[in-house]
Formats: structure tokens, sequence, C-alpha cells
């Protein structure tokens, strides 16, 4: 017997001077960046939510306490790693990831290809089996002000068993 489950994640993080802008592992030059414990890779972060609560995991506020001083600063990409391994311990795979963020800028056209590649990497998954994008939203909100970046990921996974 087959089993599909379908997660869906999604994180905010404040934009701020003097920190680095991470996203999808993709370090981009910017006159901000995200405030968190770790890296604050909003999209890499909808992700891992996603996928932990596709095979109820929890969240990653479970999984990787800001209360915990391991994580601070740690990679975004280190933590996707140990949430695939969860996965697989578990006996599930990924079968597709769809991940947007949202963001008035800067523009992310040019790194959503190394973005895909370093989520799939990170899972040990085909780089076609994860999709990013990324949009605007007209000026409104915290993201169109630019007090912040959001990102929301839905994915769907797999676990083969037996009867």
């Amino acid at each position: 017997m087959t089993t599909l489950r379908i997660g869906h994640g999604y994180d905010v993080h404040r934009l701020e001077p003097g920190r680095r802008l991470v996203l999808g592992g993709v370090e981009i030059s910017w006159e901000k960046g995200l405030l968190g414990h770790s890296d604050a890779d909003v999209l890499t972060h909808a992700v891992m939510d996603a996928l932990a609560g596709a095979v109820r995991l929890g969240d990653i506020g479970m999984l990787f306490p800001d209360s915990d001083p391991v994580y601070a600063g740690i990679s975004s990409l280190k933590l996707l790693a140990e949430v695939g391994r969860l996965l697989r311990e578990h006996n599930f795979t990924v079968v597709n990831i769809d991940a947007t963020l949202i963001a008035q800028a800067p523009k992310i056209a040019p790194y959503k290809a190394q973005m895909a590649e370093n989520i799939a990497a990170a899972l040990g998954v085909e780089v076609e089996q994860v999709n990013v994008k990324a949009t605007t939203e007209e000026y409104l909100g915290f993201t169109g002000d630019g007090s912040g970046m959001a990102a929301h990921a839905v994915v769907l996974v797999e676990k083969k068993g037996t009867r």
C-alpha cells in the first residue's frame, strides 16, 4: 500500500539592516537581511514546516527550538537535511515541493534555480522535484512595505508499506 500526504508550511521574518539575507540557502547581497535565531531563511523554513507537518513531526519550532543555542546562526539547509533524515527514518520520501517566497524586493528570479538545487540537495532528491517561485504583494502589507518576507510551501510525500 502507498500512502500520500500533503503538508503546508508558512513562515515569516522581519527584515533588518545589518543582517545577511539568505533565501533557499543562497546568500543575496542586499541592504537588509532577515532577523531570526538561525540564518532566518524564510523559504527553507516554510519547506521544513510543510515536510514536518505532512509526516506529523510537529513544526520547526518543536524540532529546532530558538531557545537552544546550538541552532544560533545555523544554516537552515543543515536543518532541512535533518528533516529529510527524519522523513527517511519514518519511511517517507518527497514526491514534490512547491514553494513561494513573498517579498517586494530584491528581485529573486536570478537565484531561483540555485535555491531549488540547494533544497533538493539538502533533501537528497532530484531538482525536478522542487519548484521555487516568488511574488510581490504590490506594496501592500508588511511584505509590500519592506518590513519583512514570508514564504509558503506545499509538499507531497509518499510512504510505502505493506498491508
